[in-house]
């Protein structure tokens, strides 16, 4: 009797303890987090163009993006204006490491041309994007550059072969920049657009 009793305690310890171990769990599990995701949402537009404007972009971002906007408004547009402006901006976005959450989060993607964005982006990725730590819920404490003045040096019409065709009026943009603090990174690239039915598209980015 006293062997049944005792190894009924004993049993009664375990499934207690099994219980205890379970709720640990489930609210380790389920237990909310005060570190929310950040959630991106569109606040402008050029649909025609397939350009948009997040809502944590940054003021001087904003500003180009309405630069932009009002070059692609008018009746004839300006492709020079129009070049140079996705030029700076491209530089903005993808050499402004400090707002981008992750190595994959990769900048400027909407200026490049449709048929090569996976492979920029997997370039990016294992290149100056390589080291970018996780950001997800803002609390990483690595130092990242951001840019800061853009120069264009030069803007030149060129043929351009490019996938089995020949872009005869494309854009050659040599240009330059500076960064809040030099961290070491890039600050030059010449960039060659060619035309995407309406639009002008980055093909290549070399330094």
């Amino acid at each position: 009797m006293k062997l049944k009793k005792k190894a009924k305690k004993i049993m009664l310890v375990i499934v207690i303890l099994l219980i205890l171990v379970i709720l640990f769990f489930a609210y380790r599990l389920f237990k909310p987090n005060n570190s929310k995701a950040k959630e991106i949402v569109v606040i402008n537009e050029i649909k025609e163009y397939g350009y948009t404007l997040n809502d944590d972009d940054s003021s001087q971002y904003k500003k180009m993006f309405e630069k932009l906007k009002k070059i692609l408004e008018q009746d004839s547009v300006d492709e020079e204006a129009y070049v140079e402006q996705i030029s700076k901006m491209f530089v903005y976005d993808f050499f402004t490491l400090s707002d981008k959450d992750a190595k994959t989060d990769i900048g400027g993607k909407m200026f490049v041309y449709s048929s090569a964005v996976d492979q920029f982006s997997l370039k990016a990725e294992n290149t100056i994007y390589k080291y970018v730590e996780n950001n997800i819920y803002g609390t990483r404490e690595q130092k990242l550059p951001s840019v800061k003045d853009i120069e264009i040096e030069s803007i030149e019409q060129i043929p351009y072969d490019y996938q089995e065709q020949t872009d005869e009026k494309a854009y050659q943009v040599k240009l330059n920049w500076d960064y809040e603090e030099d961290l070491g990174y890039q600050d030059k690239a010449t960039l060659i657009f060619v035309h995407e039915n309406k639009k002008l598209s980055l093909i290549v980015m070399e330094e």
